[in-house]
């Protein structure tokens, strides 16, 4: 019996409860203002510590361990640019996601209405 075929209140088969343990671990990560603000910010392209650092109005040392965080649940990669180090998101899904997070948000502030 297929995922979608199951009767409500079945177990979900064990693939489909990993897949849900990894989104719920993402959406985890998601729930932070810090954290949801540097990849708001990576959304628009790469950027180093100090860039990002501003863009979410952190401190330093705070954003360092939130892109800690990030990069070891490997939703966001880095690499070398001379002595900086550059981050950027993974993948579009992920952008997408916090674009999605944030447009539900704008719709709940501003009172607007529903749509697909």
């Amino acid at each position: 019996m297929s995922a979608s075929a199951e009767p409500a209140g079945a177990h979900p088969s064990q693939e489909q409860g990993e897949r849900l343990a990894a989104a719920v671990s993402v959406l985890a990560l998601l729930a932070d203002a810090t954290r949801l603000a540097l990849l708001d910010e990576l959304g628009r392209g790469e950027a180093d510590v100090t860039t990002l650092t501003r863009a979410c109005g952190a401190a330093r040392p705070s954003v360092s361990q939130h892109l800690a965080k990030l990069r070891l649940a490997g939703l966001v990669t880095t690499r070398k640019d001379g002595r900086r180090v550059v981050y950027a998101l993974r993948h579009g899904h992920l952008r997408r996601l916090v674009d999605e997070a944030l447009n539900v948000a704008d719709h709940q502030i501003g009172s607007l209405p529903p749509h697909d």
